[in-house]
């Protein structure tokens, strides 16, 4: 986690953990004006199959839009202290929602999430009886996705290395 945290202070991000009891909320802002950018929330459930880290929002902010650094390098980093929460509590599997708000956003997000290490589970369409679980779960229609804690962070934990 130190690792995470050290480079988003050198990208001038301060990123923020906090819990209470499973849930869990991530905060990032501008180091030097601490404007808010964006969070993420979710949980930890523990299930028959053991602990998942269920991702159940990121927001960004619009300013991130203008930035340097990319949307998805602030969406990297608070994700990656996520997935690192999760690993440190034991989940074995993440799973999250790519919304379905439109088609084009939609692909978006399933190409970004699968790049990143993800895999379509199943299409939360709401057209059947199976899928008003899914929907009271996630609040929306999308694609459900999941992937291996202990995998993002092997993939991934490179980028999050100093570079002296």
């Amino acid at each position: 986690m130190s690792e995470i945290l050290d480079s988003s202070r050198a990208q001038n991000l301060d990123l923020q953990l906090q819990t209470l009891g499973p849930f869990f909320r991530i905060t990032a802002k501008n180091l030097e004006t601490q404007t808010e950018l964006g969070k993420a929330e979710g949980l930890i459930r523990v299930w028959s199959k053991g602990r998942i880290l269920h991702l159940d929002s990121i927001r960004l902010k619009r300013e991130t839009l203008g930035m340097e650094k990319s949307i998805f390098g602030i969406g990297l980093f608070i994700g990656a202290v996520a997935i690192r929460y999760g690993y440190d509590c034991g989940c074995k599997t993440a799973e999250l929602l790519a919304i379905n708000d439109s088609d084009l956003y939609h692909s978006k997000l399933v190409k970004f999430y699968t790049r990143i290490g993800f895999k379509a589970m199943h299409e939360v369409t709401g057209s059947t009886f199976g899928d008003y679980a899914h929907m009271l779960v996630w609040g929306g229609i999308g694609t459900q996705m999941d992937a291996s804690v202990e995998e993002l962070l092997v993939k991934w934990c490179t980028r999050f290395k100093s570079r002296k």
